[in-house]
């Protein structure tokens, strides 16, 4: 018997889907359920490794953490991951097929659909209950031809749908019933009710309004749920909107700079530094001088040569030598590493147009970007205080030189990985993760200047804010009468 599959979608992008998503994969894991995230297409620059080896959205990784399954690229079958705005690299069961326009995507939709629904079916035979996420808006009616995101995906595999909205935001009656209004006939009954997120204040204030909307459409409200101050769950792609958690009042705080770039990827590398009581997180963007800060952290990029040039726009080269001069700490991860290096050469265009960038030069590598990602989790020691690390690659760029025979982890395989400067100021690693594990995040603050940090468990506190989060969603839903619906 094949399962049940329930499919949430949202009347605008971030009103809640994947943390409705992975709060209902955490409840029905709770009852004993077989339960499986489902996202056919995702556009996203925080991506992570699957137990596969393929890349699939940080989103559905956190959300099998949520079910308790091993997460697989099945989980996210078609991956968008733009580089510019107008073209994106399209990742199929985990791998990179190429780049793309939007009319060259739309002309490959017929292979993504393929995909997609080969995901499906292999899911549905493999667990009870099929929590399904869809992507943007239904409503968004210029993509409805091909659809795989939303209902043209319900419509196919004959999926239920329940719509959050998100109050936060403002005019959310309007979202949903404009949302109804923009659908087919055969959509709009396939939605069985609403459930209404990030909701401030006395819901008897709301009561009126849900009965409207209930008497309006026909439809219940299954459930709203409340603004979760201080939920920090690895965000599909935007920089999170939860303000980051205050610094230690002790004084013994470090202060942490990041440059948005504007293909800024995996900035969920830094959750566990927004968490920590002895960490003061900025990001900065294009609008804001960058402050002073004790260490800067250059993040992974979709665009590695497009981002330099962004960063010496606003004259970062600058601010980063005054920086060093002074004694501050400089990390970069990823996109960040091959930026510190002498040259980016991008031969094939993986990237963008081919040619050749000069680097920031603080490190003595060169990194060549050629097809066919590395993939894979990795484990090892952080060499300033040789404390395990874990954490995953995925980069097209290979580099080269004497900055690496200094590396900054030591895998457990022998292989060494990134580089530390001469003077011991400057850190480089291609790991995404690296803060995760409790000692290597302390001997990271500590290399960057802090006396004497403290060991926070980052995953201990990610299950209690996913079991938090069920928490509330059992509470404040109609549970048995929204899964019922499927």
């Amino acid at each position: 018997m094949s399962a049940r599959a329930l499919m949430v979608q949202g009347t605008t992008s971030d009103a809640g889907k994947s943390t409705l998503v992975a709060g209902l994969c955490r409840v029905l894991r709770r009852r004993g359920v077989r339960v499986a995230p489902f996202k056919p297409q995702n556009m996203a620059l925080n991506s992570a490794v699957g137990s596969d080896g393929g890349e699939l959205g940080r989103a559905q990784a956190l959300q099998a953490q949520a079910a308790g399954i091993l997460p697989t690229v099945d989980l996210n079958p078609v991956l968008l991951k733009p580089s510019t705005d107008r073209r994106c690299q399209v990742i199929i069961h985990g791998k990179a097929v190429g780049e793309m326009g939007a009319w060259e995507y739309h002309e490959f939709k017929r292979r993504a659909r393929e995909a997609v629904l080969a995901s499906y079916a292999r899911l549905r035979d493999a667990y009870d209950f099929i929590v399904v996420e869809g992507a943007g808006s239904p409503a968004e009616i210029n993509l409805r031809e091909g659809d795989i995101a939303n209902m043209g995906f319900a419509e196919t595999v004959d999926c239920p749908v329940v719509l959050i909205a998100d109050i936060d935001r403002g005019g959310v009656f309007a979202h949903i019933v404009g949302t109804l209004a923009l659908l087919s006939d055969s959509e709009r009954h396939r939605v069985r009710g609403f459930v209404i997120n990030r909701f401030r204040g006395e819901l008897s204030l709301l009561q009126p309004g849900l009965d409207w909307l209930e008497r309006h459409t026909g439809k219940p409200v299954f459930g709203v749920l409340p603004y979760l101050h201080g939920l920090h769950l690895d965000a599909e792609d935007g920089i999170s909107r939860e303000p980051a958690a205050p610094a230690a009042r002790s004084g013994d705080t470090l202060r942490v700079v990041v440059p948005v770039l504007p293909r800024i990827s995996n900035h969920t590398d830094f959750e566990p530094l927004a968490q920590h009581p002895q960490v003061e997180l900025r990001y900065i963007d294009a609008a804001t001088p960058p402050p002073p800060a004790d260490l800067v952290i250059l993040p992974g990029s979709k665009s590695v040569r497009a981002d330099l040039e962004w960063l010496r726009a606003g004259r970062w080269p600058e601010y980063l030598e005054k920086h060093l001069r002074y004694g501050g700490r400089l990390l970069g991860i990823c996109g960040g590493l091959q930026m510190l290096g002498r040259a980016i050469a991008d031969p094939e265009g993986v990237e963008s147009a081919p040619g050749e960038s000069v680097g920031l030069g603080w490190l003595d590598l060169d990194t060549v970007l050629l097809p066919g990602k590395r993939l894979c989790n990795v484990a090892g020691r952080l060499q300033p205080g040789n404390e395990p690390v874990s954490g995953y690659e995925i980069h097209a760029g290979r580099s080269q030189g004497a900055a690496l025979a200094s590396p900054a982890v030591l895998l457990d395989d022998g292989t060494p990985d990134g580089a530390i400067s001469d003077d011991g100021r400057i850190m480089a690693t291609y790991l995404h993760g690296i803060f995760e594990q409790p000692g290597a995040c302390a001997a990271l603050l500590r290399w960057a200047g802090l006396s004497r940090p403290l060991e926070v468990d980052h995953a201990g506190r990610r299950e209690q804010m996913l079991d938090r989060l069920a928490d509330t969603v059992e509470s404040e839903c109609k549970l048995d009468r929204l899964l019922s619906a499927s």
